[in-house]
This record gives C-alpha cells, sequence and structure tokens, in this order.
C-alpha cells in the first residue's frame, strides 16, 4: 500500500450572507468551481467527492449536478464538524492510493429558507431512536449548549462576560473581512443586554443564520506541482463520537475535541503552543473556551479567563476564528467546511487586513451535533 503526503490545492467560498434566488445545488457548484479555478486543475482531476446535507442520495446527487463520476465518495454525516471529519477520510483515501484529488463541497441557502418560511429551515433531528427520551422535555440543541454552558459555570467559575468577550473577538475579526455577514463592532455589554435565547445565551451569544457554500480540494503530493497556489499540507487529523443524548455525556464540560484533538497533534507531531492561528466551530460561544481546554491550549477550566485576557481577538496570542466566524461572518448550516477555507487562506497569506502575520501552523477544530463529534486537523503552510 502506498502512502502519499496529501495537501489542500484548492479553497473557495460562493457568494454568501444573501443568495436570495439561489438553490443549493447552485451554491455547491459555484463554491467547487471556484475551488477549482483557485486550484488551477480541470475538473477532470478530480476522481474523489465528498458532500452531506442535500439530497436523497448524497453525494450522488450533489456530485451528478457537478458533473463528476467519482470512483471515490464519503458522505459521512456528524453535524457541523462533518467537514474536518470527511478531509480526515480524504486524506486518508489519498495517502492509500485510493484517489488522486478529492473534491468536497457544501452549499446551503439556510437564511432565505427561514425568510421565505419554509418548514426546511428549522434543524430537525427527529424524535426517533434515543431522542425520543429526551423530546418529551422540550431539549432544544441550543438548550442543550446553553446547558452545557451552565455547568462550566458552575463547575469554573466562568462568567458571562467571559464568554461574552468570544463575540466581541469574532466581530473584532469580521471588521477586517470585507465578506463577514455583521462588521459593526459590539461590546460586552453589546452582548449581555441582547435579547435572551436560552440563560446564559443572548441572540449575541449565538451563531447567524446565513446562504453560503464552501468547497476545498485535497491532492496527492505529486499534483502539487500542477496547482496554482501554495499546498497547505494536511500534517495529522482526529475524529470522534462521544454521546448523542445528553444523559449519556459523562461531563457537559468536556467535549469530544479532548480525545480528537490530542491525536491529530500527536499524529503531526506539533505542540499546541507552536499553533499561530485557530479555526473553531463557534455555533455558540461556549463552544470556544471549552475547546482551546480540549484541544490543549490551556487548562481544563480556564477557558474564560483564556478568552477574556484578548488572547484569540486580531494580534493576540492566539487568533481565532479570523473570518469573524459563525458569530459574524458566516453560518450557513453545516459551517465546519468554511473553517477550513479560511485556515488555507491564512496559511497562504491571503487574509488581507485579518492576516496573521507569519502564520504557518493551523488548528482546524469542527464540533457536530450538540458536542456530539469532532474533527481536527494540523495544518502546515508551504512558504
Amino acid at each position: 500500500m502506498s502512502s502519499r503526503q496529501v495537501a489542500i490545492v484548492g479553497a473557495a467560498l460562493s457568494d454568501c450572507g444573501r443568495a436570495d434566488g439561489a438553490t443549493p445545488y447552485a451554491l455547491h457548484a459555484q463554491a467547487a468551481r471556484r475551488a477549482l479555478d483557485d486550484a488551477g486543475l480541470p475538473r477532470t482531476r478530480i476522481d474523489g467527492f465528498a458532500s452531506a446535507g442535500l439530497g436523497t442520495l448524497a453525494p450522488a446527487e450533489v456530485a451528478e449536478y457537478l458533473g463528476l463520476r467519482p470512483r471515490w465518495v464519503d458522505s459521512t454525516s456528524v453535524g457541523g464538524g462533518t467537514w474536518e471529519v470527511m478531509a480526515a477520510h480524504a486524506a486518508d483515501a489519498i495517502a492509500a492510493g485510493h484517489a488522486d484529488a478529492v473534491l468536497l463541497a457544501y452549499g446551503s441557502t439556510a437564511r432565505s429558507d427561514l425568510k421565505r418560511g419554509l418548514r426546511a429551515a428549522n434543524l430537525s433531528s427527529g424524535n426517533r431512536g434515543p431522542a425520543q427520551f429526551e423530546a418529551p422535555y422540550g431539549h432544544t440543541l441550543i438548550a442543550k449548549y446553553a446547558m452545557a454552558a451552565r455547568r462550566h459555570m458552575h463547575e469554573y467559575g466562568t462568567t458571562p462576560e467571559q464568554l461574552a468577550e468570544v463575540a466581541v473577538a469574532a466581530r473584532r475579526h469580521a471588521a477586517r473581512n470585507p465578506g463577514a455577514q455583521y462588521r459593526d463592532p459590539i461590546t460586552v455589554d453589546d452582548v449581555l443586554g441582547a435579547p435572551m435565547i436560552a440563560d446564559p445565551f443572548t441572540r449575541l451569544h449565538c451563531c447567524i443564520r446565513s446562504d453560503g457554500g464552501a468547497a476545498v480540494i485535497l491532492a496527492a503530493a505529486d499534483l502539487v506541482r500542477d496547482s496554482a497556489r501554495p499546498p497547505v499540507w494536511v500534517l495529522g487529523t482526529g475524529e470522534h463520537v462521544s454521546h448523542v443524548t445528553m444523559s449519556e455525556w459523562p461531563d457537559f464540560t468536556v467535549s469530544p475535541a479532548a480525545v480528537s484533538g490530542p491525536l491529530a497533534f500527536g499524529r503531526a507531531g506539533i505542540r499546541p503552543d507552536e499553533i499561530d492561528v485557530c479555526e473553531i466551530y463557534d455555533a455558540f460561544t461556549y463552544m470556544v473556551p471549552v475547546a482551546l481546554e480540549d484541544l490543549g491550549f490551556c487548562a481544563k477550566g480556564e477557558g474564560g479567563a483564556f478568552v477574556a485576557e484578548g488572547r484569540i481577538g486580531p494580534g493576540g496570542a492566539l487568533p481565532t476564528n479570523t473570518d469573524g466566524g459563525g458569530l459574524s461572518a458566516c453560518h450557513p448550516g453545516m459551517r465546519g467546511l468554511f473553517l477550513l477555507v479560511e485556515a488555507v487562506r491564512q496559511l497562504r497569506g491571503e487574509g488581507g487586513e485579518r492576516q496573521v502575520p507569519g502564520a504557518r501552523l493551523g488548528c482546524v477544530s469542527g464540533t457536530g451535533g450538540w458536542f456530539c463529534s469532532n474533527g481536527t486537523m494540523i495544518l502546515g503552510a508551504d512558504r
């Protein structure tokens, strides 16, 4: 069996924010075309495809729409962090010689669907299987995250003000991103004073609703010389699924990144203190400090203090969610692929005003469900 190095050679977004009149298929296609252009590779070089969240036979329907006939496919679906898990699977497949170039694509009209009053706009995991035992108690997705945040506050003294700093830092990054949906500055008081959604989360503690798509292309090292952009190498990956029902979650203050993160760092041979930039799933503010703890950037219980000291904002020691994240830039459903696109841009030095100076090593951590799953990737620049 062969073992080849793997790099991300193409990364792009579709039109994001508002895409009135577009379909999810069209956003998939727009992002995919832009990623191919970014890589400088023809569509015929793509022999692997991964997608989730659209179609009855995903990814077959989307591949057909894109005119692809892949010999390797993946439709793993584990929530918002799906794309980090898929990218890890694609890297393994390429390393083993099962594919040479794999396209990951996603598109969603979550915002437009909501504005049109479509029932499909509201995510539901259904009430079958284990969920039937929690559904009668009214557990919504946001309520589950809020319960977890409250437990962390109880155990470690984390404060609403500290969580609010995550939203403030995200908005400071978004202010430097022309493509971000919300760019006006906000303060901790603004976050705390916004309408309450699920205690302790006000509206500004929660991700926004957007339309948009994203795509990345992973390829074997021997294709890198044919690509137009500098490669971003996949150095290490890890994945973990921890639970589905809240009753089976042993500790609300520990995310699945506590397993996938050390796996990724160990396989990469990289330490957390060597990382220059982080892209962490932020559907809610609490996700960032607990992920930073579990990834090893600070000790358990210290995430609140870590984010409150300016470390994750522009100019901080660990710039995090440099495009503005799901809290300010865009969040069209399963956001994990957008994390990869932003990491690639940072490591290629293409961040513009929001560029992290000298960024060479990045950590991307995508969490899915209600802390049910996580995929973590360590990426390295070729600059």
